[in-house]
């Protein structure tokens, strides 16, 4: 390497590590991304929500039910109000319903026609693949112990109904979160290089200086990406349903009430980020360290119910989480009243606590 070759490579590696956050965000985040992600993704569908309904004599089917919970995949539903094996699903409060057949499931076992219906939430597509397979397994299983016969010879139909999504269609799954994601990196990205740019620029003190408040220069900073990504989600809205055929069975106004919702938080979000930044290289950098956690997060490639309880606590503090739920239960299921007020009130107050700490910072930076 002749000598002017090595004094840039020097210059530039002392000009990118000179800034102790730039070496924060290029050395310890990696870090400990890496140890939060291997300790919190994993393919395995586990925790599934499940309720079996059947009656207290109905001993096969109640056995079915304990060795689904002591087979690590299925945990029992917790706070379920309702009776409808099918509203237990749509309300979401639980995965799948076990259903014995009139009569009961060890009565028509013995009568050698017997039917267990198997309901089952598929807005996840794969876990909805995953739940029809543990459940297959485990009732050919206690079965064949109870009646002590080959597995081949088990009188035993299991008649899956599958809910929101019967084809499993994997699109119908993916496209939802794909749109969170596009509108994620369109309004955060673009809010997060605003001020920024002003301070490479050189113009950010001509702002300052002029007879305007801090606050009226966040919120013009920011209000025109807002109404940027909300003009941006008619047209992402149309291709997911008349391109990729996605359902749309929710109310509509609801619908971008949600996105607005999101919009406001993802670009509040894109301008804390900035006031931590000094330049774009930083901004941009800093940026895809706070996408990329999200995404892993919010359910759009793992579930969260897979993540060990001690950090799931993260995905109930992600945007992307509260949007991405709202987006597949509005458009899949249309929508329930007690979830959707539930996730909108979670992204407002988000909304809310992302600018308030975005003027504090932009505040104390001025300082």
């Amino acid at each position: 390497m002749n000598q002017t070759l090595r004094g840039f490579v020097k210059k530039e590696l002392l000009q990118s590590l000179r800034d102790p956050r730039m070496r924060v965000l290029l050395l310890v985040m990696p870090i400990i991304q890496l140890s939060l992600f291997g300790y919190a993704i994993s393919n395995e569908i586990k925790n599934i929500r499940l309720v079996a309904s059947y009656s207290p004599h109905d001993y096969v089917l109640q056995d079915i039910y304990d060795h689904a919970m002591a087979s690590g995949w299925f945990i029992p539903a917790e706070h379920v109000t309702e009776t409808d094996p099918y509203r237990i699903v749509e309300s979401n409060q639980a995965d799948a319903v076990l259903v014995a057949p009139p009569g009961g499931f060890t009565k028509a076992l013995g009568r050698g026609d017997a039917k267990l219906q198997l309901l089952i939430n598929a807005v996840n597509v794969t876990k909805a693949q995953s739940i029809e397979g543990y459940v297959s397994t485990i009732v050919q299983n206690v079965v064949t112990n109870d009646l002590k016969a080959p597995q081949v010879t088990l009188p035993v139909q299991i008649e899956p109904r599958v809910l929101y999504n019967p084809d499993l269609d994997t699109s119908v799954f993916m496209v939802p979160g794909i749109m969170c994601m596009i509108m994620l990196i369109s309004t955060m990205v673009l809010a997060n290089l605003a001020i920024v740019r002003e301070k490479e620029m050189g113009t950010f003190e001509m702002l300052i200086s002029a007879p305007i408040s801090k606050t009226e220069i966040i919120y013009g900073k920011t209000i025109p990406y807002v109404l940027l990504g909300m003009s941006n989600f008619p047209l992402i809205l149309a291709v997911a349903v008349f391109v990729f055929k996605v359902p749309m069975r929710g109310n509509l106004l609801v619908l971008f009430i949600a996105a607005f919702a999101f919009v406001c938080t993802s670009v509040a979000l894109g301008a804390l980020v900035s006031t931590f930044c000094q330049n774009q290289q930083q901004a941009t950098l800093g940026g895809f360290l706070f996408l990329f956690p999200m995404i892993m997060f919010s359910g759009l490639m793992f579930p969260i119910e897979n993540m060990p309880e001690s950090i799931q606590w993260i995905a109930s503090i992600d945007p992307l989480t509260h949007y991405m739920g709202l987006l597949r239960n509005i458009m899949l299921k249309g929508g329930g009243t007690t979830y959707i007020v539930t996730h909108i009130f979670a992204l407002v107050v988000t909304a809310i606590v992302t600018v308030a700490l975005s003027l504090r910072r932009f505040h104390t930076t001025l300082q």
